[in-house]
């Protein structure tokens, strides 16, 4: 049995919203930014006692709120809340959509709003908006009716695209435990200092029973570095960004060169185009400008600044990104250094500016710890390894997102059906 639903009628847009001084102490926020195709590349967490809150920061959300990005519909900056998340905010820049009929399956209905021809068609209404940016209003999205199968078909078909993303789902998961397993190493190593002393080292320090032992916590010799303004080990220097990266600030090329059929380059404009490992094909140019290399780490050099993915092929990079390589051939030690250094970037983002940016100079000149050869390599010996399982990782997430959207469409319109 097929039934017309409008979304108005069937479920409750913008439910709540919270007002000065009623947000808990602590709070996950999300902003449209960092949530594309329901995948998050990350919360920020806020103490409200004590940060800047963002203004944006009121929407309420419960377990199987839908989340729909009011502006720019056509970048799909969509989810829906998977489980309890009583701590987490979103941005009034999405409309939430908690369903209230039991006939309506919310996972289905979210299905049903991530189909291309449903945000190519809210595009379109957002393209008439009074605005810089094309956008829409919860009204029209309530407003949007749909034909929706008896509620059994509805939970099967949920079945067999919720378990592809229950798969991808685990993998980021494990990605996010690598990713902190490489942070805890480098912060052993490069930040306390407590990298494991080598032979050589032991040896000219004249004491080889402190071989394997923690550099620093073992009597390593440390001397203070003026430029840093703290003690670092004997040998090592400081230097700037630039002297240990190769860095490509990007440049948008002219809008006419847009599309999205594949014609010449692919095109990464900012972290809007980011997935959780690696970026998603959603724009190409005709006449690229600058270009990154696959394997490359692209930053977002606006807000909000710092945010990472790695290039999974060669393409070209719009203003709102820069793409590094490290000059000494030893990525894992890079990436160490710009997540290390993203909490500076993370407070660039608080500053009280939505817009905030880090200039091409300042990214340049980015003090940094230049460690001895031999340690350097040592830590890539170790580190390379988790990055590269998370690159495996990513792929793996990547061809089964690829399956899920092939799938989609073919089962809401039933020329697939679940047996």
């Amino acid at each position: 049995m097929i039934n017309t639903i409008r979304i108005k009628d069937i479920a409750i847009l913008n439910r709540e919203t919270f007002k000065k001084g009623q947000l808990p102490n602590s709070i996950r926020y999300l902003d449209t930014g960092n949530l594309t195709k329901n995948t998050i590349t990350r919360f920020q967490v806020f103490n409200t006692r004590t940060d800047k809150i963002p203004c944006r920061a009121q929407r309420k959300v419960s377990t199987n709120t839908i989340l729909y990005s009011t502006v720019r519909p056509n970048q799909e900056h969509y989810g829906i809340i998977n489980r309890d998340s009583s701590d987490a905010i979103v941005s009034t820049g999405f409309t939430t959509i908690d369903i209230i009929d039991e006939s309506v399956n919310p996972r289905f209905l979210y299905y049903k709003l991530t189909q291309n021809h449903i945000t190519d068609f809210l595009h379109t209404i957002g393209m008439g908006a009074v605005s810089a940016y094309p956008s829409i209003s919860a009204n029209d999205i309530g407003n949007l009716e749909f034909q929706i199968p008896n509620i059994s078909t509805q939970e099967s078909i949920v079945k067999v695209l919720s378990n592809l993303e229950t798969k991808i789902e685990v993998n980021n998961k494990i990605n996010s435990e690598l990713e902190a397993m490489a942070k805890l190493i480098y912060d052993y190593w490069f930040v306390q200092f407590d990298f494991p002393i080598s032979e050589k080292i032991a040896d000219s320090l004249g004491k080889p029973e402190l071989k394997g032992k923690p550099y620093k916590s073992s009597g390593g010799k440390m001397v203070y570095n003026k430029e840093l303004k703290r003690e670092i080990p004997e040998g090592w220097e400081s230097r700037e960004l630039l002297d240990i990266a190769n860095i490509t600030m990007g440049q948008s090329p002219p809008g006419d060169s847009y599309n999205e059929e594949g014609k010449g380059e692919v095109f990464y404009q900012g972290c809007t185009d980011f997935g959780s490992r690696f970026p998603i094909n959603r724009k190409f140019t005709t006449k690229p400008k600058r270009r990154a290399k696959k394997g490359d780490i692209l930053l977002s050099v606006r807000a909000p600044v710092g945010t990472m993915n790695i290039a999974n092929e060669d393409c070209c990079i719009g203003r709102g990104l820069a793409s590094l390589n490290s000059k000494d051939n030893c990525v894992s030690y890079l990436d160490g250094v710009l997540q290390y250094m993203k909490q500076i970037f993370d407070r660039r983002n608080s500053d009280g500016t939505t817009f905030g940016s880090i200039t091409k100079g300042d990214l340049f000149s980015l003090p940094v710890i230049k460690p001895c050869q031999e340690i350097l390599l040592k830590f890539d010996s170790i580190a390379n390894p988790i990055f590269e399982k998370q690159n495996t990782i990513g792929k793996e997430s990547q061809k089964l997102m690829e399956l899920r959207d092939w799938l989609l469409p073919m089962l809401m319109n039933g020329q697939v059906k679940v047996n």
